[in-house]
């Protein structure tokens, strides 16, 4: 792994045109209804920023944000963007890089959380984060469920994608909470292979840490149209409230 992480140049050029629902029209704008009632007046913190899929559009809300990311190549797509002049970038490893101000949003989508692959580094993203609020702002996660009710016995592996120029696959590490993340896609004739670690971890164990953080739960959907979340669900959008000092 180099500077830029896992989201080098090479996955960097190519992310805006990832397939997906993240990606959907429906969805990002059903995002940042909901990102940009939560930041209301104030200004918004989006730890993992990357090329700006959710902080262009909610700028163009009229939301001042500003955001925090480790890759160069990911920020550089996002300052060519139109709309993008106005939105700030730090550089950094954003579970301890800190940036001027206060704010009553922050937020992390799209299982990002994951990505920090210790409990401790975890634990340290809701401490930034909530460092950076106004008492009463909230910080915002989406993330999925661990699928682990489709790993049989003893298997560690879990294929989420199969298609003629794309193979995906999750290979879990059930004792310590990992799994990687496996890529091999055919482009242009050419095989690539990308395979990226991450920490799942449980609603549970993210309010434990809201706590330790002086947040406390505030809603918990199933996606950002505010459905329910039931045991059937596939992923969760948390919103936590700081509390006052």
């Amino acid at each position: 792994m180099h500077d830029d992480g896992y989201f080098d140049d090479r996955v960097a050029r190519r992310y805006d045109e990832s397939g997906g629902p993240e990606f959907e029209a429906e969805t990002i704008r059903s995002t940042v209804d909901f990102l940009a009632a939560l930041a209301g007046n104030g200004r918004a913190l989006e730890l993992a920023i990357g090329t700006g899929r959710i902080a262009v559009p909610l700028a163009a809300r009229g939301v001042e944000v500003h955001g925090i990311d480790m890759s160069k190549a990911m920020v550089k797509r996002l300052r060519a963007k139109p709309g993008a002049k106005a939105i700030g970038a730090t550089i950094g490893d954003f579970s301890t890089t800190r940036v001027e101000g206060r704010f009553s949003l922050a937020y992390l989508v799209f299982n990002t959380i994951m990505n920090v692959t210790t409990q401790a580094a975890q634990v340290a993203t809701f401490r930034n984060a909530s460092a950076h609020l106004e008492p009463g702002g909230y910080f915002v996660i989406e993330v999925g469920m661990p699928d682990l009710q489709r790993l049989p016995p003893g298997s560690r592996y879990v294929p989420f994608n199969v298609e003629p120029t794309h193979i995906g696959f999750d290979e879990y590490d059930v004792a310590n909470q990992g799994l990687i993340s496996h890529h091999y896609e055919l482009t242009k004739g050419r095989a690539e292979q990308l395979s990226v670690p991450f920490r799942y971890v449980w609603p549970s164990e993210l309010d434990l840490m809201a706590e330790l953080a002086g947040m406390r739960l505030l809603e918990r959907w199933e996606n950002w149209n505010r459905e329910p979340f039931t045991s059937a669900s596939l992923k969760h959008v948390s919103v936590w409230e700081k509390l006052p000092a």
